[in-house]
């Protein structure tokens, strides 16, 4: 008799655990469809880089469609970086006085980038065409901090033109998730 409890036991946990993990494998193969399908997107160039970033970004690869998925890589992933590398050229302006007109303009380009990231989540929903220009903007003023710091040999510039190269990598990221709602 014991015996017999204790395998409807065993049973009853077998059964459980099935029915708990099942919805977050299902929930993971339809977040990650929707990743797979925005890395798809053809001005997306750098498909592991891609790949890599969404899936370790939680927002992202817990996204259950298309448009929660898109506000995430924006918001979340690429936003973010407009605003340090506005807030680090801030900070060099201050402390590079031979160089202090250079990273407000810097600066000023990459809030310009904030804004345009800001836009683009606005209209996302309601024209994602406009949210895919707003994001297509943002490569003129990453080209702008490329030719006002590129050639210098600061730390600081150095490291504003390293910032530049990682937004070059993300904004892709960004057009591919405007495009891939329909713009």
């Amino acid at each position: 008799m014991a015996s017999s409890s204790h395998c409807f036991l065993i049973i009853s946990v077998a059964l459980l655990l099935q029915v708990l993990v099942s919805p977050v494998s299902a929930l993971t193969l339809t977040s990650t469809k929707y990743i797979d399908k925005l890395c798809q997107m053809p001005l997306v160039d750098n498909k592991p880089f891609c790949l890599q970033t969404l899936s370790a970004y939680p927002p992202a690869a817990s996204a259950t469609s298309l448009l929660p998925l898109a506000s995430a890589v924006i918001r979340g992933i690429v936003l973010p970086q407009a605003k340090k590398s506005a807030s680090f050229a801030d900070e060099a302006a201050k402390k590079e006085p031979n160089l202090k007109t250079q990273f407000q303009t810097c600066k000023e380009a990459y809030e310009s980038i904030g804004d345009s990231l800001m836009s683009a989540l606005e209209e996302l929903k309601r024209s994602p065409n406009v949210a895919t220009y707003d994001v297509m903007t943002c490569t003129d003023h990453t080209s702008q901090v490329k030719n006002l710091v590129g050639k210098n040999r600061d730390v600081a510039s150095k490291t504003l033109i390293e910032m530049t190269m990682q937004m070059e990598k993300l904004l892709p990221l960004a057009i591919g998730s405007t495009q891939v709602v329909g713009g």
